[in-house]
């Protein structure tokens, strides 16, 4: 009876490592198990990612869930179509260990981001969501974190790629870590002379007033603090703590509550200082004060504050735009606007 052609070349030899021998149809059934392993990975992947982006509050945990079991079944399917294949795992170890070298020696970078990758998958203390700052001042919104490089996404929507190891290695704030808001101190100045209390009731009312500022506790409350004394003005710092949402849009934060400041200090009559010489004309031909200034027409500098009312209305861009909770969507218009 003559052979089966299939059975033969199923059984024809390859190539020969050690005692192993690698077949036509170990072969096949080897790239079935691994191309069978990455589309398994690649599925698995696709349905966690979607219920990673339904999710609220395990978004974290999805996310290292996802890497590991992706990770998982392409090593499995890699070792168990070798294996398949006739491969003896053993006996490829000196070999393996000499490629091993020679590859870290060339991809050492290469390495080192992916077990930086790995290290950020399982420590959290960088995971997506996360707002980070760079040690170069860039600063964003982990949105992935992959097995070389990790992708921020900055409030202007302008990716930034970053390798991994700098994450691990370089000094990284993470202003959300544990989902806590954070203080920050927002500098402010005035003319010498003015009322301090004022000044810190004006500031205070303004700050609270703000729906991106957290209300007061035991332990965190809004404060203004003299810190110094410049040439020309006091020099005042708000010290308050904005909402978690917020502290995710550092530049609007500053932007918005400089913009309420000054509003609070217009309002209340706060004289708000810029560097000047004063001249004092204390007589001309005769003439002493306001009928000096009268005779050379020029108007008394307290007439003209007094002539300047204050306009009605704020439109606070900065404000409006800490009220997106995507910073991906447009800014709402200013109150002005929408009515």
């Amino acid at each position: 009876m003559a052979d089966n052609p299939l059975r033969t070349l199923d059984s024809f030899e390859l190539l020969k490592l050690g005692k192993a021998s690698v077949t036509v149809g170990g072969l096949a059934a080897g790239v079935l198990i691994v191309g069978a392993a990455l589309v398994a990975a690649r599925l698995t992947s696709a349905g966690l990612r979607r219920l990673r982006e339904r999710a609220a509050g395990d978004a974290a945990s999805l996310y290292v869930v996802e890497k590991v079991a992706t990770y998982g079944l392409v090593i499995i399917g890699v070792v168990v179509g070798l294996s398949t294949m006739g491969v003896d795992l053993t006996s490829l170890t000196v070999f393996a260990g000499a490629v091993g070298v020679g590859v870290g020696l060339g991809l050492q970078g290469v390495i080192k981001d992916f077990a930086s990758g790995v290290s950020l998958v399982f420590e959290r203390l960088v995971a997506v969501g996360d707002f980070v700052e760079l040690p170069n001042g860039g600063r964003g919104v982990v949105h992935a974190i992959g097995a070389r490089a990790t992708r921020i996404r900055t409030n202007d929507s302008t990716d930034i790629i970053v390798p991994n190891s700098v994450l691990v290695n370089d000094q990284v704030i993470n202003w959300t870590l544990r989902g806590t808001n954070r203080r920050i101190r927002v500098p402010f100045v005035t003319a010498f002379g003015v009322d301090k209390e004022k000044v810190r009731e004006a500031v205070l009312k303004a700050a609270k007033s703000a729906p991106f500022t957290s209300p007061d506790d035991a332990t965190r409350r809004a404060q203004v603090w003299l810190v110094g004394y410049g040439d020309h003005a006091l020099k005042f710092e708000l010290i308050v703590w904005p909402t978690v949402e917020a502290v995710r849009r550092p530049a609007a934060i500053f932007a918005a509550y400089t913009w309420l400041i000054d509003d609070a200090l217009r309002g209340a009559g706060i004289e708000i200082p810029y560097p000047q010489r004063d001249v004092r004309l204390r007589g001309l031909f005769g003439e002493e004060g306001e009928d000096a200034l009268t005779s050379l027409r020029l108007e008394p500098a307290a007439r003209r504050r007094k002539a300047k009312a204050a306009k009605a209305g704020s439109s606070n861009d900065a404000a409006a735009d800490l009220e997106r909770e995507d910073p991906e969507e447009a800014p709402k218009p200013p109150p002005a606007a929408r009515s």
